[in-house]
Order: structure tokens, then C-alpha cells, then sequence
């Protein structure tokens, strides 16, 4: 197997680290850790179903995201049918690709559109950003302040789903959630304020993604496993250090 990474999955790979940073610092302010592999999960019957009908996996896991969204109970009754159907309609080299996530085979339309929605995703995160904090912190304070907190929390999950439905390429249905959560996990740690906690997550998020692809690429392996194991060390380096919030 070759040994180099091709320029477009590392550059569509790493602009889905950036949003994965980003939407993963409100997850983790919001206690949407387990949510993140929830909906990981809910994505894989949509990816069987794509294939079976020849169609982009990644529109089919984007389709059961956004039905996953539509109410929580969906998220919390149903992740683990979701898992066994997916399993069921997906076989093979497949199945382990939906799992486990590949860099192989990328199109140029697919690197295109990703780029574009995790940049969508990254600029509607930085946009809402003082009206997410305050919904966050005081929904109540946020209505009186003309903030509608219905609309910005759909939003807010919309770009939630995206950036799975994205991450999904890379790091499959089992470990994308982790992405999401770990970068974000380690920022909290040392953040002293919003910016840095975004800056911290989007690097921690980035380095894990660009390392564990091209070490994936020396092993000849899926890349799913190795960037979720460096997220993990650099995780667990940073409990040698005294969180600050």
C-alpha cells in the first residue's frame, strides 16, 4: 500500500478537524458528549441504504443525521438498532469502511463539496458564537436579549450532524464522535477564555487528524483508529496538567 497521503483527503481532513473543534467546544459546554457517538451511530442504516443504491454513502448518512435531530428520543432509544441494521445491509470491505473510516478513493466533487460545508460549518460556529454562550449559560437571559433560542439551537444542531456526516469519511461510524469530543475535552482543560478553547481544540484536532492519516498510510490501515489514538494520548498528556476551568 502507498505510503502518501493525497492532498486533497489531507486538505478535505483537516478542514473537518477545524469544524469538528469548533461545534466539539459546545458540545462539551452543552454535556453533548454521548450524543456525538449516538448520532455517529444513527448514521450507518443511511450509508447501507446509499450503497445499496449505488448512491454517495456520505448523502445517506447525512439523511438519517438529520432524521436523528429531529427529536431526542430518536437519538436515545434508537442508536443501537441503527448499529445492528447498518450492520446487517452493509457487508465486507465496506462494512469495515462505514466502521472504521478510510482516506481511499476520494473524488474531486466530494473533496470540493467537504471543503465548502466544513467551511459553512466553521463560519456559521464563529457566527453564533455570543448567542450559543448565552443560550448556554441563561436561555432566559438570552430570549429577553431578542436571542430566539429555538432557532439557534436547530442551527446549531444542523451543524452538528453536518460535521459527523463529514467526519464519517475518516473515521467511520464507531469513532467519530470521538473527534468531536476529545479535541474539545483537552481545550477545556487549558482554556482560559472562548477563543483560546476554539484555538486549542482546532489545533488538538488537526494534529490528530494529520498525523493519524499519514501514520495510517504507513500501516497500510484504516485512519479512524490512529487519529482517535493520538487524540487520546495527547488527552491524557494533559491530565498531567491542572484543568483551568
Amino acid at each position: 500500500m502507498s505510503t502518501t497521503v493525497e492532498f486533497g483527503a489531507l486538505a478535505l481532513s483537516v478542514s473537518m478537524a477545524v469544524a469538528s473543534g469548533l461545534v466539539g467546544c459546545f458540545a462539551v459546554m452543552r454535556r453533548m458528549a454521548l450524543a456525538a457517538d449516538a448520532m455517529s451511530h444513527i448514521a450507518l442504516p443511511g450509508i447501507g441504504l446509499a450503497l445499496m443504491l449505488r448512491l454517495n454513502p456520505l448523502l445517506g448518512a447525512l439523511g438519517m443525521l438529520l432524521f436523528g435531530i429531529s427529536t431526542e428520543a430518536v437519538i436515545g432509544v434508537t442508536f443501537s438498532i441503527a448499529l445492528a441494521i447498518g450492520s446487517t445491509i452493509t457487508s465486507g470491505e465496506q462494512l469495515i469502511e462505514a466502521l472504521l473510516g478510510t482516506t481511499g478513493g476520494i473524488s474531486g466533487w466530494e473533496t470540493a463539496g467537504g471543503i465548502v460545508a466544513s467551511l459553512g460549518v466553521v463560519a456559521l460556529v464563529l457566527r453564533l458564537r455570543s448567542a450559543l454562550v448565552v443560550s448556554l449559560v441563561s436561555p432566559e437571559v438570552a430570549l429577553t436579549s431578542g436571542v430566539d433560542v429555538a432557532r439557534i439551537d436547530l442551527y446549531f444542531m444542523l451543524a452538528f450532524a453536518l460535521t459527523i456526516a463529514l467526519g464519517l469519511r475518516y473515521l467511520g461510524v464507531l469513532l467519530m464522535g470521538s473527534l468531536i469530543i476529545i479535541p474539545a475535552a483537552i481545550a477545556r482543560r487549558f482554556a482560559s477564555s472562548l477563543g483560546s478553547m476554539f484555538l486549542i481544540a482546532v489545533i488538538s484536532a488537526v494534529l490528530s487528524t494529520a498525523c493519524g492519516t499519514y501514520a495510517a498510510a504507513l500501516a497500510g490501515r484504516q485512519s479512524g483508529p490512529f487519529i482517535v489514538m493520538i487524540a487520546g494520548g495527547l488527552f491524557f498528556m494533559s491530565l498531567f496538567r491542572r484543568s483551568r476551568v
